[in-house]
């Protein structure tokens, strides 16, 4: 049985039925060797009667080996019998915006918003017209590289830009960054019902000095506390320089439990040896953290030229 919240709808915008058989657009397939299945929405979803739907997706012959789904916060006591590991989110548990801003934070970040503010940096709600999708444009094509990686949006036109983000403004509420007229910042926050979730949220790397990105996790943090929402959630528990912009913003590692059950007589021997994991998931942080260095130095050499 799927739930979700009122606003939830499927691609076809229809409200979700309590419980419904397996949708090919529900369901995200991932994998080559071992294909692993997951609901297309779980941040967004709960799985109430997963047992059934398990049955589902057998008598439907699925093309995956595995079926994978977890637990959404604040549900993080495991409550289920199949295979169980550990999948860890970046949340923040939001009282007031004042607690936040005084309790939470450090003086670093303090300041950061602070100097933004100095800066003529003006955060407000925003509305995804033209305007706005000529702004996030900009924003994409601004450089092929961030965080040290090749950047999913980078040469993406107008009309695509406006077509894919467009899909999901029925939960989505914006907020944009502003150093006069011109867009240099925006988050796009999810209403998943138990909890906010930042989904795309990007800066231009011409206005860094102006501290944009702190700006927008301030400004969402603030509607927040106005709403009464108990959690922001600021996608996966990263590893490497992420981490950091995300514990001195007051996000915290919540660990929920995630299952996985085989589908298929292939699915149950990956399962058994951990074929199921990326190789990255495997590798110790500083091994990580080597290999990642290697990449962003070929980056920068390639995008130089």
């Amino acid at each position: 049985m799927l739930t979700s919240n009122p606003m939830s709808t499927t691609s076809a915008g229809s409200p979700l039925a309590a419980a419904r058989a397996p949708e090919r657009d529900a369901l995200e397939i991932s994998g080559t060797a071992v294909r692993i299945a997951r609901l297309s929405d779980e941040w967004y979803q709960d799985l109430d009667d997963p047992e059934s739907y398990i049955q589902e997706l057998k008598r439907n012959r699925v093309r995956a080996d595995l079926f994978t789904f977890w637990q959404r916060l604040p549900d993080t006591e495991p409550r289920y019998p199949y295979h169980r590991e550990w999948e860890p989110i970046a949340a923040l548990p939001v009282s007031t915006y004042e607690h936040w801003y005084k309790n939470v934070i450090n003086n670093k970040t303090r300041n950061l918003i602070v100097k933004a503010a100095k800066k003529g940096v003006v955060v407000r709600r925003a509305v995804f017209d033209d305007d706005f999708v000529r702004g996030m444009t900009a924003i994409f094509n601004e450089t092929p590289i961030r965080q040290e990686r090749r950047f999913l949006h980078y040469g993406k036109s107008f009309e695509t830009v406006k077509r894919e983000f467009a899909r999901f403004l029925f939960r989505e509420e914006l907020v944009g960054a502003y150093a006069g007229d011109e867009l240099i910042g925006f988050v796009f926050m999810g209403n998943a019902g138990r909890y906010a979730s930042l989904g795309q949220i990007i800066s231009a790397v011409r206005h860094r000095d102006k501290s944009p990105t702190n700006a927008l996790v301030a400004k969402a943090i603030e509607i927040c506390a106005e709403r009464g929402i108990s959690h922001l959630v600021y996608a996966l528990w990263p590893r490497g320089p992420l981490r950091d912009f995300k514990k001195h913003n007051g996000f915290e590692e919540v660990r929920l439990p995630r299952y996985y059950v085989p589908l298929t007589t292939r699915g149950a021997l990956s399962l058994k040896l951990g074929l199921h994991r990326g190789v990255t998931d495997r590798l110790p942080d500083d091994v990580l953290m080597y290999l990642r260095g290697i990449r962003s130095k070929y980056y920068a050499r390639r995008y130089n030229r």
